[in-house]
C-alpha cells in the first residue's frame, strides 16, 4: 500500500505501482463506445498511463491537457487516460477541450485500480484511483513510475516525457 495525502491528510492505495522493470499486467477498459480495451492493444507501441481520480477536477483536467499537448511530438507513444468516471464522461470532456491526442479509458467496471495498486481505500475520493503516472515500454515493460504524493498535486509532466526519450 502507498500513503499518499489528500489536502494533507493521509490516505492509502490498495496497493503500489507496478516495479520499473516488471512486465504491465493485462488490463481491461472501457472506451466511450463501451468496447473493451486491453493492454495488448497497445503492443508495439510506449504506453503512457495517465492515471487520476475524476477528469471533472481541475488538476485532473490539467494533466489531461498536458500530456495531450507533449502526446503530439512523442514518437510511437500512446497516452491513454484512465479514471473511474463513466467512459461518456471522459469522451465529453475531451471532445470539449479538443484532446485528440489521448484516448480515454474507463475503469469503471474493471480491476485495472486494484491490478496497479492505485485504487484509493480510504478518504472521501475512497474506491476512486490515486493520481499516478505509469510508462511501458513497446513490449509492455514498465519503465518508469509516479505515484503523485498528493492528489491535489499535479505529476512530473517532465520527468514523463523524458523517460519516453
Amino acid at each position: 500500500m502507498s500513503q499518499i495525502t489528500f489536502k494533507g491528510n493521509p490516505i492509502h492505495t490498495v496497493g503500489t505501482l507496478p516495479e520499473v522493470g516488471t512486465t504491465a499486467q493485462e488490463f481491461t477498459l472501457v472506451a466511450a463506445d463501451l468496447s473493451e480495451k486491453h493492454l495488448a492493444d497497445f503492443t508495439g507501441k510506449r504506453v503512457l498511463l495517465n492515471i487520476f481520480p475524476s477528469i471533472d477536477t481541475g488538476v485532473c483536467a490539467a494533466s489531461a491537457r498536458e500530456f495531450n499537448k507533449d502526446a503530439s511530438s512523442l514518437e510511437n507513444t500512446v497516452v491513454i487516460n484512465v479514471s473511474r468516471d463513466l467512459p461518456f464522461a471522459l469522451n465529453r470532456f475531451c471532445a470539449a477541450e479538443g484532446l485528440k491526442n489521448v484516448e480515454v479509458l474507463s475503469d469503471f467496471r474493471g480491476n485495472f485500480g486494484e491490478d496497479y495498486g492505485v485504487t484509493l481505500e480510504d478518504s472521501p475520493l475512497k474506491g476512486l484511483l490515486s493520481r499516478a503516472v505509469v510508462i511501458l515500454d513497446e513490449k509492455g515493460k514498465v519503465i518508469y513510475t509516479e505515484q503523485v504524493p498528493e492528489i491535489g498535486q499535479e505529476p512530473n509532466y517532465e520527468a514523463a516525457v523524458n523517460a519516453l526519450k
